[in-house]
């Protein structure tokens, strides 16, 4: 890695907003344990996160982080904006981390924690709180909310995991045909993403036959693809944590009357979730577009659970910023802001009348909303 991806003015200015929210609060501190929001807060970039990362932002004063003693060295070419205290595997980032707060004189104040996160663990959470005697109060949301809108410096990683996507895409497009390996054509689609400068992404790539489509969350396997079956591509490139993800359908050996014409009506569907992505719209507008063109075409009877979910920051196991999807729904209050940046998916697949889906990122800017995967929507024929 390449160290630190942000400026110390960029990492100050969201500590500074985060203080603030953290006063708001009534709070005198809080403590972050989600993977997402350390690396947002200290620009951590490494595969440590498999242990607890505590990070302690006080209100005034320096920000602290706990994690195991063997990262000093990891956290100290990384880290400017945070002091490192590092805990020996004979015991917790809970233990160190009460003994810190004990030394702030923050053990018997009102603390934030973040409850829902899988950077916290029940038990390390029961711990902290049987060893700080303090009114604890739930931060889960506080800096999420705050990564929704991207900053000019988390838009140009963007479009650089963008552009990385695309290469990748179109590896794994140009090598899938009748008889190819499952694993040849991942092959292919991960040597190009990392020769392109890529990252480790979050989770995937997902590419698999159609006849495994439902599995949702696998990937290749040891089979080869067949003419007459779609291949299923659902991928992202990564810089410095940050993912543009894609979907596609190649389609080998042609494709069917139906599913031309629902590859039409899914274009249309996805132009109309982008023209509705404006400032001051809602989640649920957006769905409703998506979910009028389907109507107005004759799939009334077709629901989704939503046209896609804001993406950026992403830790393994997921690119979606953590153990939950802020998604584009049918029953979300969402407000849609300038800076926004959304994986939107128009997947039409399981209809009884022909199958389609495409999926691209796209950031809404002061100009409107811009595409930054920019592999062609398709039909794709191979």
């Amino acid at each position: 890695m390449d160290g630190n991806p942000f400026s110390t003015e960029e990492i100050a200015r969201r500590l500074d907003i985060v203080r603030h929210e953290i006063a708001v609060c009534g709070l005198d501190a809080a403590v972050f344990a989600s993977p997402e929001n350390v690396f947002y807060l200290t620009g951590l970039d490494h595969w440590g996160y498999f242990a607890p990362h505590l990070l302690i932002v006080p209100v005034e004063g320096r920000p602290v982080l706990v994690t195991r003693a063997m990262e000093r060295v990891t956290i100290e070419n990384h880290v400017r904006s945070a002091e490192f205290r590092g805990h020996s595997d004979s015991e917790t980032a809970a233990d160190l981390a009460a003994r810190i707060l004990a030394e702030r004189g923050l053990s018997s104040r009102r603390l934030g924690l973040e409850f829902w996160t899988a950077g916290l663990s029940h038990g390390l959470a029961r711990r902290l709180e049987a060893l700080v005697e303090a009114e604890w109060t739930d931060v889960s949301n506080l800096v999420d909310r705050l990564r929704l809108v991207k900053s000019l410096e988390e838009q140009a990683l963007m479009r650089k995991a963008a552009a990385i996507t695309d290469i990748a895409a179109q590896a794994a497009i140009d090598a899938v045909h009748d008889g190819a390996a499952e694993r040849d054509v991942a092959a292919e689609c991960l040597a190009a993403m990392t020769r392109a400068g890529g990252h480790v992404p979050g989770f995937g790539p997902f590419i698999r036959p159609f006849s495994r489509l439902g599995e949702e969350h696998t990937t290749w396997g040891s089979a080869r693809y067949h003419k007459g079956e779609p291949v299923f591509i659902e991928l992202s490139g990564c810089v410095s944590r940050y993912h543009a993800p894609l979907g596609r359908l190649v389609r080998l050996g042609g494709i069917s009357d139906a599913d031309a014409r629902m590859a039409e009506i899914a274009a249309e569907a996805f132009r109309a979730v982008v023209d509705a992505l404006r400032p001051g719209a809602h989640a649920r507008d957006v769905y409703a577009a998506w979910q009028s063109v389907a109507d107005e075409r004759g799939l009334s009877h077709y629901r989704r659970h939503h046209c896609g979910y804001c993406v950026g920051i992403g830790q393994p196991p997921s690119w979606t910023g953590g153990n939950s999807v802020t998604g584009l729904r049918h029953d979300s209050d969402l407000a849609i802001r300038t800076g926004m940046s959304f994986h939107i998916l128009s997947w039409l697949m399981g209809t009884g009348q022909g199958d389609d889906f495409i999926s691209n990122t796209v950031l809404l800017t002061d100009d409107g909303p811009e595409f930054l995967t920019r592999t062609p929507m398709g039909p794709i024929l191979r």
